[in-house]
């Protein structure tokens, strides 16, 4: 039980804001005051159980209407399953689609999420329902062998993309391995991005591909803007801040931590940065 809470309050403590919206809101505003915007998650995924759908729904609608209210400088975070994807597609597309609308009349970005491969079809396809009418973005992981075609795909269609290495789990014929091959496949897609798109995100604590991305800024006029995880190299994100970039801090709250915190340390290709995180500013 000690170590439980322990481990709650090294890692959880470092990574999430808190159980309830009042903690992501609180977060959200320190974040505001340090020139950065927050990307706002509300923690859980593979829902089976309707009442948990139902629940996560309605705290995102609590959640637009708090941060419209207190005028911070924040977007959402949804994941296809905690939607209902794992029920019914229907059912993913209905909630999807109410919560895109409720963000839409306050103004706020709404982020889709990817989770692992067999969702990338659907979560695609639900994201084309709401992309023509704005507002709306879709992370693309690039430790997936299929992402360079997904994005062509997304940014024909002028989707706002977040682009991310990817954390879970997959087989080396789905997936790129070794940390070498996600981090080539990232700044091949990268790349794309600057040449093709008008408006993206580039998600990752790699200061390489960082570097990278700023260089590339100089001869591509795009609105570009930096992710990173809330408790990882944030002193490094308020430094990119201050030289004028704009600077985004995923920040997830909920009691469902222990899934989340698990898979940020599966991240053997990041283990170093991961584990360096918990003791840094």
């Amino acid at each position: 039980m000690k170590t439980s809470a322990f481990a709650e309050r090294l890692i959880a403590g470092r990574w999430i804001a808190g159980p309830g919206i009042r903690d992501a809101l609180k977060t959200a505003a320190m974040i505001n005051d340090k020139g950065l915007e927050a990307e706002l998650n509300y923690l859980g995924e593979d829902f089976s159980d309707p009442a948990d759908v139902s629940k996560t729904v309605k705290v995102y609608e609590s959640l637009l209407t708090r941060i419209a209210a207190e005028k911070l400088k924040a977007s959402i975070a949804l994941k296809p399953t905690q939607l209902g994807m794992g029920i019914s597609e229907e059912i993913a597309r209905a909630n999807y689609s109410k919560i895109v609308k409720a963000a839409r009349k306050v103004g706020i970005f709404v982020w889709l999420d990817m989770e692992s491969h067999d969702y990338v079809d659907r979560t695609i396809s639900l994201y084309e329902t709401e992309v023509l009418r704005g507002g709306v973005g879709i992370c693309i992981q690039s430790y997936l062998r299929r992402s360079a075609e997904d994005l062509k795909r997304l940014v024909r269609k002028r989707a706002v993309i977040r682009l991310v290495k990817g954390a879970y789990k997959e087989d080396s014929s789905i997936a790129f391995v070794s940390r070498e091959e996600r981090t080539k496949n990232y700044e091949r897609l990268m790349r794309y991005l600057f040449s093709n798109s008008k408006r993206f995100m580039i998600a990752t604590h790699d200061e390489r591909l960082l570097d990278g991305a700023i260089l590339l800024s100089k001869n591509h006029h795009t609105e570009l803007s930096f992710g990173m995880l809330k408790g990882i190299r944030n002193g490094y994100a308020e430094k990119l801040s201050k030289k004028g970039m704009n600077v985004v801090i995923y920040v997830p709250f909920g009691e469902m931590w222990l899934q989340y915190s698990y898979r940020r340390l599966r991240e053997a290709s990041n283990m170093f940065l991961v584990l360096r995180s918990l003791f840094e500013r």
